[in-house]
Parts: structure tokens; C-alpha cells; sequence
């Protein structure tokens, strides 16, 4: 074999290996739900981790956005350094299952609140400590039984205990039950705070797969689902509810940002955000990490209110008391093959429903139509969990085909107000070129 045919098959079999490349504002399909210390930060099925990309604007939408401010700027609540003294942000610690617990000392809202003993550290960190009188949110995730334990308005005593005026404590694994409705939690709307922050380990990664926490300087007397709470005398309908979910608009342009930056935009493009507390407009939360850039966190500020529309979950919801979403999943088997010219590749896309109630039936579609490939999607639509058989058929004359074609389709299932993806890639005339480097 000459060097320039070694070359060749070189530089192909690298070009196969690298995955397609994302454009700037192309959501991503999370495949799982948000991890920490081991543990799922709620299930995959869960109202935090659902996209709402594809469901329909709320009727009091541009009320919402008036009210909260549709020229008031975006503002990311977090970063690295600190702000006068403490870490900028809503720190949160992961402990090991051994951690000792200790008493917690809860008042006023101990009615509305779990009791202890929490596995609180000493020296777990305290949002902005030490000089702030503010929230004072403390979150401990203990690994191993994978519960979160939240704490507002905490500080330590000089034994180890804590005092604090509300406390919460939710199991990572499961979506219910929800805390009991009307009560607070450490958020003003009664729900854990961990699983809306941006952390930067997920904006590292390239993707955050789950709804954000935000806050407005007014909301409504009234919450709803997720929400359990509220904390408004405000009963105009032109303010937002507790739990009210947002999401950045489709066509707003992410690609001048920064790369960190487009992964804050587009997980607010699919998952959007949750309205926890009362707050600064817009102010998105996040957790303190020395490696956030703020001079790109800054670059948020650019977009405003009325860059936001409001959307409804409720056709999402099993039950009000669970957090559990209805829906189904969509992955295709094989996902990658190889054919000569002229020849055909079958696949399976299992759709397989989420929650038991699920009716709806989901219509497949490709994304694209590419030269020279015919698809076949049998049957075209049904209602999961159940069985689709994608055929694709290259239409290059047989033969050798120089260079082989990389085809990478994507099939979208749309249903019940749930859109899912799955990507199968299919190599057509690279059998022999492989050879010496895969074995067929």
C-alpha cells in the first residue's frame, strides 16, 4: 500500500470519527437527566428536565413579559470572584453517605417544613456568606440515598447544628410526592433550588438538559404545577404565578455568542426557565464556580424580556402531586451502518412511552432529504410504545463510489405536545475503503 493511499484511508477513518458538528443554535436532545455526585438530579421524566420547545405560547404571555419588564435585561446571578466578599451565586456542596447528621432548629415556617436531622456540614457553604443577611440558601446533596436537603435563612451554630426558617428535603430518584401544596420550601414557590442552577461543569460539557431558576420583582397570588407555594397579595392576572415557565424565543440569534453562552441560550430556547422567587427581573441562578468567565456571563445581558414568551405544562402533568411528566422516548437501532451504492439499510426506532397514560399519537418525520438517499418510514405515525421500521435506500448507481457519502438523518416523533429526536448515520461506498481498519 503507498503512502499516499495510507494518507487517504487516514485522513477518511478520522474524518468518520468526528461527530457532526453543532451549529450554534441547534438544540441538542438530551439523552439523560442531569447527574451530580452519582445521582440523577430528578428522573429523566421529570418537569425539570422536560423540553418545551415545541408547545404552544400562554395566552397571558406578553402581559407576563410587560409586567416583569420586556425592556429590562437578562442578568446572570452567578460567576467567579466574589461580590462584596462572598461567591457570586447559590453554592451547594455534595457530601459522602456517611455524612453525620444534625439537628436543625426551624422557625417560623417549621409547620411548612421536613424536619431533621440533615447531613449539614460545619462548613457547608452559605449563599452569601459570610457578611450577607439576604437568603442564605444552603443545598446538600448526600451521595449514596441521592436526597437533597435544602436550607433558607440558615446559619450555623457552635455546635454543629443549624438554625434555619425553612427547610426541605426532596429524594433525587423520584417524582413524587411533591411537597405537600401551600407549602414553601427554601424557595418562595415551594421547590427545590439545586436543579435550576446553571453549573458550570454542564456549560463545560456542552449541553445543560434541564429548565433553569429564575426570579421577578412581582408575581400573582396563586401558583401553579410544578409550584406548591406562593407569596404575592398581587391578584392581577397581568402578574405571573409561581412556577410559570418561560423559554427564549426559537428565532432569536445565538450565534454571535460565546460558546458558553450558547449553551445558557439554547438550553432557554428548549427547557426555558422556572419563576421560583421573588426577585431582581430576569435574574437567572446559578452556582459559584473559579472558572466562570463574567466577562461571558456579561454577554446575557444583551437579551431582554421581550426576547421571552410564556408556555403552559399542563397537558404535561400525570398528576398535580407529582413532578412526573407524560411522554415517551424515540431511539433508533442500529444507529450507524454501511452499504455499497445502490443498496438499502433498514432500521428500528423503538418508541417507547414515559408515563402509562400516555394516548397520543406521535407522527415521525425526517429532518432532511438528502441527494441520492430514499426513506421509507413504516408506519409513519403510531401510538408507543411500539415498533417503526426506517429503510434508507442510496440511489448512486452500483459500483464504486469515490469518495464514499456519510449520510446523518435525524427522525423527529411529535405528539402530545412532546417532540423527541434520534440521529442514524448511514456510510455508503466505504465498505472497502474500511477494510483495514474495520472488521465487517
Amino acid at each position: 500500500m503507498t503512502s499516499r493511499l495510507c494518507l487517504i484511508l487516514l485522513a477518511i477513518y478520522i474524518g468518520f470519527l468526528v461527530p457532526p458538528v453543532v451549529l450554534a443554535d441547534e438544540p441538542m436532545q438530551a439523552q439523560s437527566p442531569p447527574t451530580l455526585g452519582g445521582c440523577p438530579v430528578l428522573p429523566a421524566d421529570n418537569i425539570w428536565n422536560t423540553p418545551v420547545d415545541h408547545l404552544p405560547v400562554a395566552p397571558n404571555s406578553a402581559a407576563y413579559i410587560n409586567t416583569i419588564g420586556a425592556t429590562r435585561n437578562v442578568h446572570a446571578d452567578f460567576g467567579s470572584g466574589t461580590w462584596e466578599g462572598a461567591p457570586i451565586g447559590i453554592p451547594f456542596v455534595v457530601v459522602p453517605s456517611n455524612q453525620i447528621s444534625v439537628t436543625i432548629n426551624i422557625s417560623p415556617y417549621d409547620d411548612e417544613s421536613d424536619p431533621g436531622p440533615y447531613p449539614i456540614p460545619a462548613d457547608a457553604p452559605v449563599e452569601g456568606a459570610p457578611n450577607t443577611d439576604g437568603d442564605r440558601h444552603v443545598l446538600v446533596v448526600r451521595q449514596g440515598e441521592c436526597k437533597l436537603y435544602e436550607l433558607y435563612r440558615a446559619f450555623v451554630n457552635g455546635d454543629g447544628s443549624w438554625d434555619a426558617e425553612s427547610a426541605a428535603k426532596y429524594d433525587l430518584n423520584a417524582n413524587a410526592p411533591l411537597r405537600p401544596d401551600t407549602w414553601t420550601s427554601a424557595d418562595a414557590a415551594g421547590l427545590p433550588i439545586l436543579p435550576g442552577l446553571v453549573r458550570y461543569e454542564e456549560v463545560a460539557a456542552g449541553e445543560i438538559n434541564h429548565a433553569l431558576r429564575f426570579t421577578v420583582p412581582r408575581t400573582r397570588k396563586a401558583h401553579i404545577w410544578p409550584a406548591r407555594h406562593d407569596a404575592s397579595s398581587l391578584t392581577g392576572l397581568q402578574y405571573p404565578p409561581m412556577g410559570q415557565r418561560f423559554r427564549l424565543r426559537a428565532n432569536f440569534d445565538i450565534s454571535g455568542y460565546h460558546p458558553h453562552a450558547q449553551v445558557i441560550l439554547r438550553a432557554l430556547k428548549k427547557y426555558g426557565m422556572i419563576l421560583a422567587d421573588n426577585g431582581s427581573a430576569w435574574y437567572i441562578s446559578g452556582a459559584p464556580h473559579p472558572n466562570w468567565d463574567n466577562d461571558v456571563l456579561h454577554e446575557l445581558d444583551d437579551v431582554l424580556g421581550s426576547d421571552f414568551e410564556a408556555v403552559n405544562v399542563s397537558s404535561f402533568m400525570v398528576s398535580p402531586n407529582s413532578g412526573q411528566v407524560q411522554g415517551f422516548s424515540l431511539n433508533a437501532t442500529p444507529s450507524f451502518q454501511a452499504v455499497d451504492a445502490s443498496e438499502s439499510a433498514t432500521y428500528q426506532l423503538n418508541l417507547t412511552k414515559i408515563a402509562s397514560n400516555f394516548t397520543s399519537t406521535v407522527t415521525l418525520t425526517p429532518n432532511s432529504s438528502p441527494p441520492n438517499l430514499q426513506i421509507s418510514l413504516l408506519p409513519g405515525s403510531l401510538t408507543p410504545s411500539g415498533l417503526v421500521t426506517l429503510i434508507l435506500t442510496d440511489t448512486h448507481p452500483s459500483g464504486p463510489l469515490t469518495p464514499p457519502v456519510l449520510h446523518n438523518l435525524t427522525i423527529t416523533g411529535a405528539g402530545g405536545g412532546f417532540t423527541r429526536t434520534a440521529t442514524v448515520t448511514l456510510l455508503v461506498g466505504g465498505t472497502q475503503t474500511y477494510l483495514p481498519l474495520i472488521l465487517k
